[in-house]
């Protein structure tokens, strides 16, 4: 198995899915044991364990994440013996490994894949975003978010070693590096015939706001889980959550970010906005 995330780490999570019977996605615990490089169930339990109890404390209700279940194996001499299971949401799974060894590769590679999926199903499960009809709306809603998470972005960075405001632009640039299949700024600006002055984050639509959003949202919390100290250690992390949020757009059938179409400028609609509210006070 480890042979696999050797070789497809970017996929083995997304190929160890399951689909009941109805169309409910699942993992299998074991299977992620031996995913996580547990050599035996018995010491992955503890892990589920820890889990679990992070459920709990959520508020969530634990049977709707794990779900005990069992398995038959072959023994030999066609004979089977029963072995228990547990099957787990996408959610559930996130805690597993937000609750594992660290100092696991491939440990690291699952908190961000699936910190990434679970930010996904949050943002479009969010009752404020979900009631939203339109796309100016929902452009609005999602350019105020990234300027809240850029900022805690910029606070984080801080604390890994990113001080000086050169440092912070090399910084940014490595998550959209990631994030664009290697274009920085200055060619995303080029690609989509934005000037100099304009920010690329103005005139993004809704989709390419929620990829950079997530983008932001889990470098912040990969830099703090980690205590990430030093600026080369803080640009490659950046790079890496970008690069699986693409990864992600990609196992999701979703066009490239750096493909799709330039909005107008936020401002505008920002500006429309004061307008209706300063009707709506007189």
């Amino acid at each position: 198995m480890a042979k696999a995330i050797d070789t497809n780490t970017q996929t083995v999570f997304e190929k160890m899915k399951r689909v009941d019977a109805n169309g409910m996605e699942y993992w299998s615990a074991r299977q992620m044991a031996a995913v996580l490089e547990y050599a035996e169930y018995r010491n992955f339990k503890p892990v589920i364990d820890r889990a679990k109890e992070a459920c709990r404390n959520s508020g969530q209700n634990l049977g709707n994440h794990f779900v005990d279940d069992h398995d038959m194996v072959d023994i030999g001499s066609g004979a089977k013996r029963k072995i228990e299971d547990v099957n787990l949401t996408r959610y559930a799974c996130y805690l597993i490994v937000q609750n594992g060894d660290p100092g696991k590769e491939v440990v690291a590679l699952g908190q961000t894949y699936f910190a990434v999926q679970t930010r996904l199903q949050e943002i479009r499960q969010m009752t404020e975003y979900t009631s939203l009809t339109t796309e100016d709306e929902r452009r609005l809603f999602l350019r105020n978010e990234m300027k809240r998470h850029n900022s805690q972005l910029a606070d984080a960075a801080k604390d890994a070693g990113v001080i000086d405001p050169i440092d912070y632009a090399i910084f940014q640039n490595y998550g959209y590096k990631g994030l664009y299949g290697g274009l920085d700024a200055k060619s995303i600006h080029s690609k989509k015939g934005l000037k100099k002055s304009q920010q690329i984050l103005d005139h993004m639509g809704s989709t390419e706001l929620a990829a950079n959003l997530f983008r932001a949202t889990q470098t912040e919390e990969k830099l703090r889980r980690e205590q990430i100290s030093k600026k080369d250690a803080a640009n490659k992390a950046h790079f890496e959550v970008g690069k699986k949020v693409r990864q992600t757009i990609e196992e999701l059938g979703g066009e490239m970010p750096e493909n799709l179409p330039v909005a107008d400028s936020i401002k505008n609609l920002e500006k429309k906005e004061m307008k209706k509210l300063g009707k709506k006070s007189e």
